[in-house]
């Protein structure tokens, strides 16, 4: 079969490594994809959103397949279009439609889903700028720290944590009057603040059915010990130590069952993936949010631990039959370091020719913001540049792998975290 993946980053050129594994494909193609992608599949200069074209594209490559890496197009109702069409009504996807995509699209949707379900989550209001007041007075009555959130989509940046409650208020203010993430702060979603460790949790549904993929752990902070700003993340380990089977179990009954019987009953048939991020609270799951995607660089962790043909899964979730497969995991740990480039997650310099690629051995190097100068050499050209995995019988074996690709691979302002799942190693 032929499959068209929707995205550039790293998560998309994990897709496209793994599913390029199986007998059952013939040709993957990448939309718009990046350099790196280019080396294992075949590249479309469209972009995630311009369905049109993406439509036009399916048509003249005769695609059977189409898997949505990225949260846009899904919240956009890029299924909706597609099924709409008479003429790609046919081609299969993985990735929700606009409804359920707002489980990721809208904050407000989907803790309001969560409290109707009986989703275990953190107790919150939501604001507007009409009701800026009230939500100024509820903040004084807020124990801190206080979470603050961005309703819509934000690029992973919409989210603030407020220590004091000036700064919550102030920040308040900000979302609602000065619509500091645009749009995506139109609603602002107040929020109690969770004490616990946090993971991932994956799982890939058929409308019916679902399978729980291998769990993760990222590290979002820019800085070792996980200080500094937010970023899109820094770093993934899979599996998660403290995710005991005892835990594993209550996240299945708790969470992961509740919200598929949740979304039958908003009568949504939700084909494709949810990413739920959890935190663990003295052993109990609570979940912070969810994805209506993968996660990155998540992805780049749990795709090389399952041992099942990707194809096959997917195939058996877009014909509603994934009972039907059978779900191998390793047992190995699997690691991933992030190389971003100099000053990110804020202004960043790019253009740096990128070396010692070919010099990397043991591990897998996925591009997720790279370019080509004019002489056809790698560069960094997005903020989050390569992200390097590797598998080992343990996190200190895996990662010591991973760090030994990030110090072989170069460029001006190359950074990186050195401390990636050291903190898991107390627990293990």
């Amino acid at each position: 079969m032929n499959i068209l993946i929707i995205g550039s980053g790293g998560r998309e050129h994990a897709f496209a490594w793994k599913l390029k594994q199986s007998k059952l494909v013939q040709n993957i193609f990448v939309a718009p994809g990046n350099p790196g992608i280019a080396k294992i599949a075949q590249i479309a200069s469209i972009a995630v959103d311009d369905f049109d074209k993406l439509g036009e594209f399916a048509l003249e490559k005769q695609i059977t397949l189409l898997l949505v890496g990225p949260e846009v197009p899904l919240v956009k109702g890029i299924r909706d279009f597609f099924e709409k069409n008479p003429l790609l009504s046919h081609v299969k996807i993985i990735g929700p439609d606009a409804k359920g995509a707002q489980l990721e699209g809208s904050k407000d949707f989907s803790k309001n889903f969560m409290k109707k379900h009986g989703i275990p989550t953190a107790a919150s209001q939501t604001f507007t700028q009409e009701t800026l007041d009230q939500g100024l007075k509820y903040l004084e009555t807020h124990s801190l720290p206080i979470v603050l959130k961005a309703d819509g989509l934000a690029a992973g940046k919409g989210v603030i944590i407020a220590e004091d409650l000036a700064t919550a208020q102030k920040t308040l203010i900000e979302m609602l009057n000065h619509k500091k993430f645009g749009e995506a702060s139109d609603k602002v979603v107040i929020e109690q603040y969770l004490n616990g460790i946090e993971m991932s949790t994956f799982v890939l549904c058929d409308g019916s059915h679902y399978k729980i993929l291998p769990e993760a752990k990222d590290y979002k902070r820019i800085g070792e010990g996980d200080t500094g700003l937010n970023t899109g993340g820094m770093g993934a380990i899979s599996p998660v130590p403290f995710a005991n089977a005892e835990f594993l179990t209550k996240v299945e009954q708790e969470v992961v069952i509740p919200t598929i019987n949740g979304l039958k009953k908003e009568g949504i048939k939700y084909v494709g993936f949810i990413f739920i991020g959890l935190m663990n609270v003295d052993g109990s799951p609570w979940v912070i949010e969810y994805n209506a995607r993968m996660g990155d660089p998540e992805t780049e962790v749990v795709l090389p631990r399952i041992e099942s043909d990707l194809a096959e899964l997917l195939l058996a979730a877009a014909n509603g039959n994934l009972p039907d497969i059978e779900l191998t995991v390793s047992d190995l740990t699997a690691t991933t370091l992030m190389l971003v480039s100099g000053g990110y997650p804020e202004e960043y310099t790019k253009g740096y020719t990128i070396s010692g690629l070919e010099d990397v051995t043991g591990v897998e190097v996925f591009h997720a913001g790279t370019g080509l100068n004019s002489q056809g050499d790698y560069v960094n050209q997005g903020g989050r540049v390569l992200a390097l995995t590797a598998l080992g019988n343990s996190i200190t074996e895996a990662i010591q792998k991973s760090n030994k690709a990030a110090e072989t691979i170069d460029y001006e302002g190359k950074y990186y975290r050195r401390d990636i799942g050291l903190d898991l190693l107390k627990l293990v």
